[in-house]
């Protein structure tokens, strides 16, 4: 199965081309360039749109605009291609990604602006905090935007935070394309928004 997929949530976009699980190709970038980006995992790979099986596009919590920016296309490639879409948290991601580095409980932390992060309740439901609220155990490493940003908080909470610049605070779009599931209409997926967006407030 060759799958595309991509996460344009937080401020750097990833995208992978993935076939029977084996990457093919991975690239980061803005979020406004991801379809560049698809262009060029196909090429790189000798491949065409047309022997896409799916696509898996990240559906935050995360900035709401580059967040839409992905789900839009997704839909978009989905329904000119006709093939199923799914939708993947970035929480879960990232998650994922510092799984597999061997880190044991991880804890995902995306920058939601306005003083706040987005991490996982203990429910697994997504949660906007501000990050002396997060609730972490002693040694409990924290990946993503939010652990960058906030480092100094959440390391006198007791968090454990890799360098700014180690790739496990990316939501890397392979990790997607290893837990999608439920591939179906495009139309359907949906991003995950924990409050309403700035434009609606102010209004």
């Amino acid at each position: 199965m060759l799958i595309l997929a991509f996460d344009t949530a937080t401020d750097v976009a990833t995208s992978a081309l993935v076939a029977d699980g084996e990457v093919l190709g991975e690239r980061t970038s803005l979020p406004r360039t991801v379809l560049a980006d698809a262009d060029a995992l196909l090429r790189d790979a000798a491949r065409s749109p047309a022997e896409l099986d799916g696509l898996v596009v990240g559906t935050g919590p995360g900035s709401f605009t580059s967040t839409r920016i992905g789900i839009a296309v997704a839909r978009g490639l989905g329904l000119s291609l006709e093939v199923p879409v799914a939708g993947v948290s970035t929480l879960d991601a990232l998650a994922a990604g510092a799984l597999e580095a061997g880190i044991e409980d991880p804890l995902a932390v995306v920058d939601a602006r306005r003083r706040e992060v987005f991490v996982s309740g203990a429910s697994g439901a997504p949660l906007a905090l501000a990050p002396d609220a997060v609730q972490v155990e002693p040694g409990t490493v924290c990946v993503g935007s939010g652990a960058v940003r906030y480092r100094d908080t959440l390391e006198s909470l007791g968090a454990v935070i890799p360098p700014d610049d180690d790739e496990l605070h990316l939501p890397r779009a392979r990790f997607h394309a290893a837990l999608a599931a439920g591939f179906g209409v495009p139309e359907d997926v949906g991003p995950i928004y924990v409050r309403l967006p700035d434009v609606e407030l102010r209004a």
